[in-house]
């Protein structure tokens, strides 16, 4: 397949990390917001109180007693069937609710940081004036520490070869992960071959793709501190939302500098959490694991080592050799950006 039939194809499935955490995709299909106005000046234990019955209910999967906590327009809004599916869904993908932070109160709703068994997410409450759930958010939750403006690490691509950035940019039409806070500067890349294209033949399997089985390299030196193997390589054109990065391993830099390489071959990764690494060790192979409608290697550098609270650092790479538009450079301390073909040096 040819670089815009790939366009054609990913834009079609919507792919990738984004939006494929299954609470966020529940939440942004389920979860109707109906607002009764500003709730400065109240009580945040009037909050309290009904976000400890709803925690309570989450735990024990007593959908009818959360559905009784809705009020009108949100339970005609969110029906008894459409609710229960969201909460097992999250119960599924975060276990059970463990404890809940101070409330924070904001005009938009009050804002509880839950923390569940596989980590957390802010959840805001809105009541009416009859204490009914007028309003209810799950979120990733937003970190108190801000991201680097630049990273310190020295960065190398973590690749050889050709390779076609697909998703890449500041901007939400270069790039699809743009409003998810821990890939807002992720990188989706393609292998491309000598004819320029990204696939072989009818491209019905994975081994026709130039991606499948290229080697993953560390960008730099670092420790790795999380590993995920066992997730099989998906078939062309389906994709695996309930394990989103697949494969996957993740490199501390520094304490604020983490490298994630998702989408790993099933099988191929030759490290594990511990080892330390130096810059162009093999990690692993380009595979199609995960939330992956083909072959490809996701790469992104987040401040933290918790995947999901962390906020994204725009990256650049040292030495990149750099294809655009028919013209081939050399660059340097370059980022790379949608419709790129770039190689190490």
């Amino acid at each position: 397949m040819n670089y815009e039939a790939l366009k054609k194809a990913r834009q079609s499935q919507g792919h990738d990390l984004k939006l494929t955490n299954l609470i966020r995709l529940a939440l942004l299909s389920l979860a109707l917001i109906f607002p009764t106005g500003a709730i400065r000046g109240q009580e945040a234990e009037r909050y309290t109180k009904v976000a400890n019955q709803l925690v309570e209910a989450i735990n024990t999967a007593d959908y009818q007693r959360i559905q009784a906590m809705y009020n009108k327009r949100m339970d005609a809004a969110l029906p008894l069937a459409k609710s229960s599916d969201f909460f097992k869904g999250l119960t599924r993908q975060y276990g059970k609710l463990k404890s809940l932070g101070p409330a924070r109160l904001t005009p938009q709703g009050t804002i509880f940081p839950a923390q569940f068994e596989r980590g957390s997410l802010d959840m805001t409450v809105v009541l009416d004036s009859h204490d009914k759930i007028s309003g209810l958010w799950f979120r990733p939750p937003t970190s108190a520490k801000p991201a680097p403006e630049k990273h310190k690490t020295q960065l190398s691509l973590p690749f050889k070869e050709r390779w076609l950035v697909f998703w890449g940019g500041d901007t939400g039409e270069l790039n699809l992960h743009h409003d998810v806070p821990n890939q807002r500067y992720a990188f989706d890349w393609v292998g491309v071959g000598e004819d320029g294209k990204t696939q072989r033949g009818k491209s019905t399997d994975n081994e026709d793709y130039y991606a499948f089985g290229r080697e993953a390299l560390a960008p730099a030196d670092g420790t790795v501190i999380e590993v995920i193997d066992g997730v099989h390589d998906n078939t062309p054109g389906s994709m695996n939302p309930y394990s989103a990065v697949g494969n996957c391993v993740v490199i501390q830099h520094r304490a604020d500098e983490v490298s994630v390489l998702a989408h790993l071959k099933c099988g191929s990764i030759a490290v594990k959490a511990g080892d330390n690494v130096k810059r162009g060790q093999v990690l692993g192979q380009c595979g199609n694991s995960g939330n992956s409608s083909e072959p490809h290697l996701h790469y992104h550098l987040q401040h933290s080592p918790v995947l999901q609270d962390g906020l994204g650092i725009k990256c650049v790479f040292q030495k990149v050799v750099l294809t655009r538009d028919g013209k081939t450079e050399a660059r340097t301390n370059y980022s790379p950006v949608k419709g790129d073909v770039i190689s190490p040096e």
